[in-house]
């Protein structure tokens, strides 16, 4: 380890090399999804083609997005992972931030495996107790999805998520060799001590059936942590000192494993963010930090 693997968001201005133009829209555009779910202009995103996608996973029919940048390609591709495992289907606010990755070359995937709302009950609940299992399958359906299109170079593929996006990269990071990088955000690491930490204690009580002491195998299934051995994808982690909801002990465990592992990593520390990176300098941090990251690794 040494002091270019970790970042500390601060308040100053700063500046950064080539991305004036991208992460200036950037800034527009993540206050417009945070303060209102606002539309960007018709200039900010007409050069960006959004379409549905369906793709099959087992029995299912799922559905996706795909934002592409103009052009014939091949392009790298960006593989989006939703937030809450119980999230809704993608909307209008997404479409904000796809379009900052959009702009800077990189087709966007953002998949709505099982656990989406939006499709009935039954698909919400099957994520319950099975937080790295046919989600995940689901998932890696779409990337071959995504990989067969001609404009897709597959072999420049990157990976992203927040919160329950970012538990899955992190479960990724154990189970796939798939992606050129991984970029997780506040994500779960260790099912055990998110458990004794989190202020929102009724979720893992009710995804894992019970505190871990109850179902201590499950926990142990499900958990990043366990399979470090297999760690090896460049991972570039995120998080903030005031995430209460999951704590910044989650970064800094995976941070160490990866470090421990000799895989490339990198760690951006927020002191004054919580689970959500809400001001405008740490939010031009963000992205120039994430798209460095990725542009390293698939450009």
């Amino acid at each position: 380890m040494n002091g270019r693997d970790i970042i500390i968001g601060c308040r100053r201005r700063r500046s950064h090399r080539n991305r004036t133009s991208i992460v200036g829209l950037g800034l527009w555009l993540i206050f417009t999804t945070t303060l209102a779910y606002a539309q960007a202009p018709e200039s900010a995103t007409s050069a960006i083609v959004k379409r549905p996608i369906a793709f099959r996973s087992g029995d299912l029919a799922l559905l996706g997005y795909l934002f592409k940048p103009e052009g014939t390609g091949p392009f790298p591709a960006l593989v989006w992972n939703h937030g809450s495992e119980r999230a809704p289907g993608r909307g209008q606010q997404f479409d904000t931030v796809a379009g900052i990755f959009t702009r800077a070359g990189y087709v966007v995937f953002a998949p709505n495996p099982r656990g989406s709302t939006g499709f009935g009950q039954e698909f919400t609940d099957q994520i319950s107790g099975d937080w790295g299992g046919r989600v995940f399958e689901d998932i890696m359906k779409g990337v071959n999805y995504l990989t067969g299109l001609p404009y897709v170079d597959p072999g420049r593929v990157a990976a992203a998520g927040a919160s329950y996006g970012g538990y899955m990269i992190n479960w990724i990071q154990g189970h796939s060799d798939r992606f050129r990088a991984l970029v997780s955000h506040d994500g779960v690491y260790n099912t055990v001590s998110m458990y004794g930490a989190t202020e929102e204690l009724w979720f893992p009580e009710w995804e894992f059936h019970g505190p871990p002491w109850e179902n201590p195998g499950l926990y142990a299934r499900m958990s990043p942590s366990t399979h470090v051995k297999r760690f090896k994808t460049p991972m570039l982690i995120i998080h903030g000192e005031l995430d209460f909801r999951v704590p910044i002990g989650e970064g800094l465990q995976l941070f160490t494993a990866l470090q421990r592992m000799n895989v490339p990593s990198k760690f951006l520390y927020f002191p004054d963010e919580g689970h959500w990176v809400l001001k405008p300098q740490n939010s031009e941090l963000w992205y120039t930090t994430v798209l460095d990251w990725i542009d390293r690794y698939t450009k």
